[in-house]
């Protein structure tokens, strides 16, 4: 009976801590969830931070920047087989 008593208040907090956490994007209105992604945070840009996916997005068009695929060549082997 005690376990039974603690599980009931047990889903009863949970399910009081899920309404005070919603509360805002449920009940207000225009309630939005918060972006809480590095990339949109303004004091983070203004200190020069960014996400790692935006990082690694500006590095690899830097690096497609770089190639140029036209001055590639390919080196014919001296005999007619690769062995």
């Amino acid at each position: 009976m005690a376990v039974l008593k603690v599980a009931l208040l047990a889903i009863v907090i949970m399910a009081l801590v899920l309404v005070g956490l919603a509360f805002q994007t449920l009940f207000k209105k225009d309630g939005k969830f918060p972006n809480t992604h590095i990339g949109s945070n303004k004091y983070m840009k203004a200190n020069g931070v960014s996400c790692a996916t935006t990082d690694d997005k500006m590095e690899q068009a830097k690096a497609r920047k770089g190639l140029r695929f036209k001055q590639i060549s390919i080196d014919e082997p001296e005999s007619k087989y690769f062995c």
